[in-house]
């Protein structure tokens, strides 16, 4: 059973980081659980702005610490980021593809929505 990240409540929602109109997926690392409080309160990331910068920056460290290498295959992709075959083709359908393989930094920007945080 989830509990809240912030707060420990039982009583949960899940949280798209990446929300889904951003081109947000689903996949384990986009998704934080949250009480509603935390979720859709004043200080949560649908009302509060700083709130959910800080969801974002720690979404994309956590990908950046998980691709350690600078190109990928798709299926390494999907089994690292636990993406679906279909998650997978939709990402990759408008990638280059390098003869090493997939770029990390393509990679990245796109499972962040188009977007890199700093």
């Amino acid at each position: 059973m989830e509990e809240c990240e912030a707060c420990g409540n039982p009583n949960v929602e899940r949280h798209h980081i990446i929300f889904r109109s951003q081109l947000g997926l689903d996949f384990p690392l986009n998704f934080k659980y949250l009480c509603f409080e935390d979720h859709k309160g004043d200080k949560g990331p649908h009302c509060c702005r700083r709130t959910d910068l800080s969801y974002k920056i720690e979404l994309q460290r956590k990908l950046e610490a998980l691709l350690d290498k600078e190109f990928y295959s798709e299926d390494e992709i999907r089994k690292l980021i636990g993406l679906s075959k279909k998650q997978a083709d939709k990402i990759f359908r408008r990638f280059r593809i390098y003869p090493e393989g997939y770029s990390k930094d393509e990679i990245i920007r796109r499972l962040m929505g188009g977007r890199l945080y700093e």
